[in-house]
């Protein structure tokens, strides 16, 4: 009774290779970010800023990069943003402190 053996061992290893997959796809900087009252959002290189302007910047999957577009805070300053987990975000605008964004959620009743 070998085979009944070998399609257990297959099962496994086919489970077992998804699963790098699965946890890599919910690695990204892409969705929405709030801190304090502001918002943003990020679909690959499309970004939202706080400020409500959409425009395109450096991507990649942990990080994303832009220059604060005129009439916004900060208006010609490098922002900088870095993944830090699949809930959390550094943002670094200029000189200014670095600010902990989290990905924002939808209220619950």
């Amino acid at each position: 009774m070998r085979f009944p053996r070998i399609i257990c061992l297959l099962s496994v290893l086919t489970g077992t290779a998804l699963l790098p997959v699965a946890s890599a796809l919910a690695d990204a900087i892409d969705g929405d970010w709030c801190f304090a009252a502001r918002h943003l959002a990020i679909d690959g290189p499309d970004i939202t800023t706080p400020g409500g302007r959409q425009m395109k910047g450096d991507y990649d999957r942990h990080g994303f990069r832009y220059v604060t577009p005129a009439g916004e805070k900060g208006a010609g300053q490098p922002v900088r943003m870095e993944l830090q987990d699949d809930d959390h975000m550094i943002l670094k605008q200029g000189k200014a402190k670095p600010q902990l964004w989290k990905r924002c959620r939808a209220p619950t009743s």
